[in-house]
């Protein structure tokens, strides 16, 4: 697919061969390196988190991302199977909040690569060695695994190292996963953190601060913060270092429920455009995301980058991923509501072109499972009936509102018979697993499918939601479990009350899917057999 841009210099599309050395040699783009990197600021001030990541992994490629402690060129030595590759990347400045990527290309499949990477100054001073490591998914039959969860930091809840800090990311870790999908809410830019919080026990939770988490963001520089905070955690930079991540936005990289148009009604905003407010968040979550952009962003400085972030990240064999952007296309909430739109079709979430392409790319899918990664379910209803976020309108009958445009898709998969369909989401708070089947349906134009839920990773729990899922798609739920009191939004994370979900796909195919608490404690498990996947028309 066509990549979106950043500005400044480009992250380099590099592909490896057999040559054991590389030097990728960029061009400049509006800063000039040599102006942008002044010799002995390798130590610099400022808030110095330094980390390195990747994500997108597929069959032969992968994005190398770190955040160098001042501005230095990036540098990355590959080492796999007794070959050694050097890749001298882009500049990371403060143009980029001194972060940077490579794309890697032409790797091997089902290759493990150990990596290491640093920062140059133009003299020649050195940034610490940071070690990383990830593996390409194999090309044929063999087993990988995957976790999924979502919704970090949020309803003000930290960092607190006397609590083992975001512990849940250490419990994903222990499973040594191939792959981390993080589906959503990567950051919760809306709601700030106190220093202190008295939690149901008695006891402090004691959040460790910086500038930027104490209120809601509105400048770019505030929105970087956010995405620095995580960063700032062992647990998490442990992960990150060892596992990859596919990430997709949601609302709260921007604000609560947003949609494109809205004039937030807060008065903790100076700054009430939700487009502007929007296009600072993205360009953040750009720069913090290792996802496969070339430029944060394009040269007319709008944030909204020139292609799209839905894509298909291609894992071999057995499996596609399908991420969606549910945030940037979507019509007005307001206008979802049944009594409103009753005898007309509102705008949906997706939008056309992505509906078409999602469709498309699932027809199109050789692989034997399609997992279509979401951030939201598709059932829930939100806590606030004046406010429908999602699909879910919390009328039975018909596809109504924002519906019809998820009926045009289960009614595309049965037709061009689409086999072994599964989605993933985060968003709600809980974790649990969904059966639907047109025998239990308004809409009955579908094959039965599973929907998966799991999160939060470092936030509240809320309740569950077995008794108030919009039926018009027939979900049934097989398993739940989220916070017992009701109607309660600020509960302290702990190990049990945290969830995540695990994907273990065997060569042979069946698909595995375990519900996890936070404490790494398997809650429900079920094998899938995958159907033989036929010709799709």
């Amino acid at each position: 697919m066509a990549l979106p841009s950043i500005a400044g210099e480009p992250a380099p599309d590099l592909h490896l061969g057999r040559r054991a050395t590389i030097v990728a040699g960029l061009s400049t783009g509006a800063i000039p390196v040599a102006a942008a990197l002044a010799p002995g600021l390798l130590g610099g001030g400022g808030d110095r988190v330094e980390a390195v990541r990747t994500g997108e992994v597929t069959t032969d490629s992968a994005v190398v991302w770190a955040r160098a402690p001042g501005p230095g060129r990036m540098v990355v030595r590959l080492a796999s199977g007794g070959r050694r590759s050097l890749v001298r990347g882009p500049a990371a400045t403060d143009a980029t909040d001194l972060t940077a990527r490579v794309h890697l290309r032409g790797l091997r499949p089902g290759r493990r690569y150990d990596l290491l990477v640093w920062f140059e100054s133009p003299d020649g001073e050195r940034s610490p060695r940071l070690p990383a490591a990830f593996s390409t998914a194999p090309i044929h039959a063999a087993r990988q695994s995957i976790v999924w969860s979502g919704d970090t930091c949020g309803q003000g809840w930290g960092i607190d190292r006397s609590r083992g800090g975001l512990a849940t990311y250490s419990a994903m870790r222990s499973l040594e996963p191939d792959l981390f999908l993080h589906l959503g809410d990567t950051i919760y830019a809306d709601e700030p953190m106190d220093e202190t919080v008295r939690i149901d026990d008695g006891t402090l939770w004691r959040n460790d601060l910086t500038e930027e988490v104490t209120r809601v963001a509105e400048t770019l520089a505030d929105f970087r913060g956010r995405h620095r905070y995580p960063l700032r955690d062992e647990n998490v930079r442990a992960f990150y270092a060892e596992v990859p991540t596919v990430a997709l936005w949601d609302d709260h990289e921007t604000c609560n429920n947003w949609w494109p148009g809205e004039i937030v009604d807060d008065s903790r905003y100076r700054e009430r455009r939700a487009d502007v407010l929007a296009v600072r968040g993205r360009r953040a979550w750009q720069e913090y995301q290792p996802v496969p952009v070339r430029r944060l962003v394009p040269p007319d400085g709008d944030g909204w980058v020139a292609t799209r972030l839905y894509r298909r990240v291609p894992r071999g064999q057995h499996l596609d991923l399908f991420c969606l952007d549910m945030r940037s296309w979507r019509g007005p909430n307001p206008d979802t509501d049944p009594a409103v739109v009753r005898d007309r079709v509102a705008a949906g979430i997706l939008g056309r072109e992505q509906e078409e392409w999602l469709v498309e790319a699932l027809r199109d899918s050789r692989a034997t499972w399609k997992v279509i990664c979401a951030d939201m379910p598709l059932s829930a209803p939100t806590t606030r009936v004046t406010d429908l976020d999602t699909y879910a309108n919390r009328d039975d009958g018909r596809p109504m509102g924002r519906e019809p445009e998820l009926a045009r898709i289960l009614s595309a998969i049965r037709r061009h018979r689409v086999r072994n369909v599964v989605w993933l989401t985060a968003d709600v708070h809980y974790t649990a697993a969904h059966r639907y089947s047109p025998e239990q349906a308004a809409f009955t134009d579908f094959d039965p499918f599973w929907e998966f839920v799991s999160g939060p990773v470092a936030s509240s729990p809320f309740w569950t939601k077995d008794d108030e899922l919009d039926g018009t798609f027939g979900p049934r739920v097989v398993f739940s479990q989220g916070e017992v009191i009701r109607g309660k939004l600020d509960t302290a994370p702990r190990p049990e009350n945290q969830y995540f979900g695990h994907l273990d796909l065997a060569g042979s195919g069946e698909l595995t899917v375990t519900l996890y608490d936070g404490a790494g404690t398997a809650l429900w498990r079920r094998t899938l057999e995958p159907e033989p996947v036929l010709p799709a028309y």
